[in-house]
């Protein structure tokens, strides 16, 4: 008879902890994003073009990693809204380049409430959100570099589920 598989608390899987603190926050950005009139994704586009305005929509589908048949559609709203110019390349008509409007601009000041509300609702100290953003930025690093081209693969019997005893990271997170 086979041994009894042990099931891993919901709560000890490190995806639902990504999850639900992403939900989390998304809810706390969300009464200063309904001010503004856009949503979570609409502002990450704005925030790309805050950083280098004048991207490319596939420059901002790879930094947000989304495909660009999602960006796209982000874009014309954005454009509809008053906030961006999309116009074709000069030098690549295949290149769809995309600019902040004054407004799209002036709309960056607006943003600094949302890290008040999420210091506000955390009640976190700024240094530990810091931390924790640091974390999961080399979380997210270290499983993109695995899947980089060129990255070595585990033979294909090395790439079967472990059990939930061998994917625990830490005590009470694992995935």
């Amino acid at each position: 008879m086979p041994a009894p598989t042990t099931v891993l608390p919901l709560d000890d899987h490190l995806c639902f902890a990504l999850y639900g603190a992403s939900m989390a926050v998304l809810r706390a950005y969300k009464p200063v994003l309904d001010r503004m009139s856009i949503t979570y994704p609409q502002y990450l586009v704005l925030a790309a073009l805050w950083e280098r305005d004048g991207r490319s929509i596939s420059e901002i589908a790879e930094m947000l990693s989304l495909e660009l048949s999602t960006v796209t559609p982000l874009s014309k709203r954005l454009e509809a809204a008053g906030l961006i110019e999309r116009r074709r390349s000069a030098t690549d008509g295949r290149q769809v380049i995309v600019t902040l409007t004054d407004r799209g601009r002036a709309m960056q000041a607006c943003t600094q409430a949302l890290a008040k509300c999420l210091l506000q609702a955390s009640g976190l100290p700024e240094q530990s959100l810091r931390a924790v953003a640091e974390e999961l930025r080399t979380l997210r690093n270290a499983i993109n570099a695995g899947r980089a081209p060129g990255a070595s693969q585990p033979p294909q019997d090395e790439r079967q589920a472990p059990d939930a005893k061998a994917l625990r990271l830490m005590p009470g997170v694992a995935d």
